[in-house]
């Protein structure tokens, strides 16, 4: 293992409040838990244009280092399961009907539709979606309340059988924007990084990776020269611009590659956890050469992931 002090900048990752809803998909099997659990987090791996941010924070009944968990826990119904998220950000002001609008199209439109799934919340909160009685409609006039695995739901029958769903859907404030940066000397290394960091921080309980396998090769920076996007490419971070940019540019000598793997959670101690275990994965890398975060000075949000302190290389500020 190098020296974390010498490889690990000083920093902090700054993330930002979020609201998400939480469910358990379960199925018959494997091979079906994976389709829906592709399907129902499609298209979400940025809210710069997605509706949300989603991801699967813990696989249940499966082998593998991403389950994350070492000890595997029963679902209600003693199937595989897979415990899914989505985030939308807190400062949208249509915040709670927004999660609403999302969890009802991905929940109707691709756990309904897969074989053999069934569909639980995971989030007791005061304050909870009618989603089971909304998605129920679809059932016209057959549709019916019952209590099932020991969970109130609604019965909907379909031409596979029934799909049965929880009643309510709770929500409760969780964290979005944690994030990491690999800086590689060659392209496979800061890949191969962020692919160890990815996985690591997979298997961490209560957090997603939204991107896909978990990396970005995007990092963006908020605000555009074009008035019309609210997001752009981190130019200052980009090794192909090091020469144009000169004295502007960021990027380290000697550095052809920058991966970021992006982190969202329920509280900040998961993100803390979840970057912990990504950077001690990822520091053995051949030809890693250094990692940072990114963060804009507390412009973006006020949750600070100090990377020093969550490895405990010093004591919390």
């Amino acid at each position: 293992m190098p020296d974390l002090r010498q490889l690990v900048d000083d920093t902090y990752a700054e993330a930002f409040r979020s609201i998400y809803g939480e469910i358990l998909l379960t199925a018959r099997d494997e091979k079906w838990l994976r389709h829906c659990v592709n399907a129902i987090t499609g298209n979400s791996s940025s809210t710069i244009l997605c509706d949300c941010e989603a991801g699967v924070a813990q696989w249940i009944g499966l082998d593998g280092p991403d389950s994350g968990s070492s000890t595997p826990l029963e679902t209600p119904d003693g199937r595989v399961g897979a415990v899914v998220q989505f985030h939308v950000p807190r400062f949208r002001k249509d915040r709670r009907e927004h999660l609403e609008k999302v969890m009802l199209a991905r929940i109707s439109q691709n756990a309904l539709t897969c074989p053999t799934i069934r569909c639980f919340n995971r989030l007791e909160t005061d304050d909870y979606f009618k989603l089971g009685r909304k998605i129920a409609f679809f059932g016209d006039h057959h549709q019916f309340r019952d209590t099932r695995f020991g969970k109130p739901g609604w019965v909907i029958p379909t031409l596979g059988g029934e799909f049965f769903l929880s009643r309510r859907f709770g929500f409760q404030d969780g964290v979005m924007g944690g994030n990491l940066w690999f800086f590689g000397a060659t392209d496979d290394a800061a890949l191969e990084a962020a692919e160890k960091a990815a996985i690591a921080a997979e298997a961490t309980p209560e957090t997603i990776l939204p991107f896909p396998g978990g990396v970005a090769a995007s990092g963006s920076k908020a605000g555009s020269s074009y008035k019309f996007l609210i997001a752009s490419t981190y130019a200052e971070y980009c090794p192909t611009l090091k020469a144009k940019l000169g004295a502007a540019s960021k990027v380290p000598d000697g550095v052809v590659s920058i991966q970021e793997i992006i982190i969202n959670g329920r509280d900040q101690n998961s993100l803390n956890v979840a970057t912990a275990a990504a950077i001690r994965a990822a520091a053995d890398t051949p030809n890693l050469l250094r990692i940072s975060a990114g963060n804009y000075g507390g412009r973006l949000g006020k949750t600070f992931v100090h990377l020093h302190e969550v490895l405990g290389l010093r004591s919390k500020t």
